[in-house]
């Protein structure tokens, strides 16, 4: 009988080198057919979650399983057999700029598959038409706006119906009409495919307006909350009341740390006001 969780993250620590911890021992678990969007600043390792989970970096301390199995990317053959369950919106798109918009959402089905071409064309047009690009299907990277582009790069994502999605910062960027299509988009392709959606963004309110569950993350790979949306927007926990209400002044501090201001520029203490 399998797990409710697909993905499990196990004590997991991180950081790409010994001065700068990304993660600090973060235990989560993902639940199968759910939303889940992972909130949090800048720099607290959100990303760097979804790169764990997919493999493209490995955990310095404790585990990452995917459907049970052991993420490990120095095991090639079955990361590329994971990957092909794993669909991902990158944060910059990351699309081919010299293909066109119909050969940027064919080339996983190219890749991984020996379907023939008439039938990649219609799976191809089929996603177009989910994120309302269709018409746009012969035009060249260059000649689209941004928010074209995080669309076409969803549709990218999707192209092989994977089990896991994986959305880094898919707002951005978006107008707002454009951030309420993208955010009612992604729960409605959760629901009808019965995939697991990672939401990893700054959002607050698509996010919660999505989501079946919410995790809060800090600086230092911190996890401070994680419950159902009324959980985190109700919390009198001052941390999570200054990120879900856009707060100016609480604990979490604009500074990145640094030495004190006066021992970069050669002053002394009492002259800095």
């Amino acid at each position: 009988m399998k797990s409710d969780s697909l993905i499990e993250i196990d004590h997991v620590t991180f950081g790409y080198d010994a001065s700068r911890t990304i993660l600090n021992d973060v235990t989560l678990r993902f639940q199968r057919g759910k939303v889940t969007s992972i909130l949090g600043g800048s720099g607290c390792g959100k990303t760097t979650l979804l790169r764990l989970i997919g493999g493209s970096n490995a955990a310095t301390g404790g585990q990452v399983r995917f459907d049970g199995e052991l993420v490990d990317p120095r095991d090639r053959e079955r990361m590329f057999r994971m990957r092909r369950r794993m669909g991902m919106l990158f944060q910059f798109g990351a699309l081919f700029t010299d293909l066109s918009v119909f050969d940027n959402v064919a080339f996983p089905l190219r890749e991984h598959t020996e379907l023939p071409e008439s039938m990649v064309r219609d799976i191809v047009l089929m996603k177009l038409n989910a994120v309302g690009l269709r018409g746009a299907a012969d035009l060249r990277i260059s000649e689209v706006s941004g928010g074209m582009a995080r669309r076409i790069a969803l549709a990218r994502a999707i192209a092989l119906d994977p089990e896991l999605i994986m959305y880094d910062e898919p707002f951005a960027g978006l107008d707002l009409i454009s951030m309420g299509v993208a955010a009612n988009l992604i729960r409605t392709l959760n629901d009808v495919t019965g995939a697991t959606s990672l939401v990893v963004s700054h959002d607050v309110p698509e996010c919660m307006a999505i989501s079946d569950h919410v995790i809060l993350m800090a600086p230092g790979g911190r996890i401070v909350a994680q419950g159902v949306p009324s959980d985190l927007m109700d919390s009198t926990d001052a941390e999570v009341r200054q990120f879900v209400r856009g707060e100016p002044d609480g604990p979490v501090k604009f500074h990145y740390p640094a030495r004190p201001l006066f021992e970069d520029f050669d002053v002394q203490p009492e002259k800095v006001q």
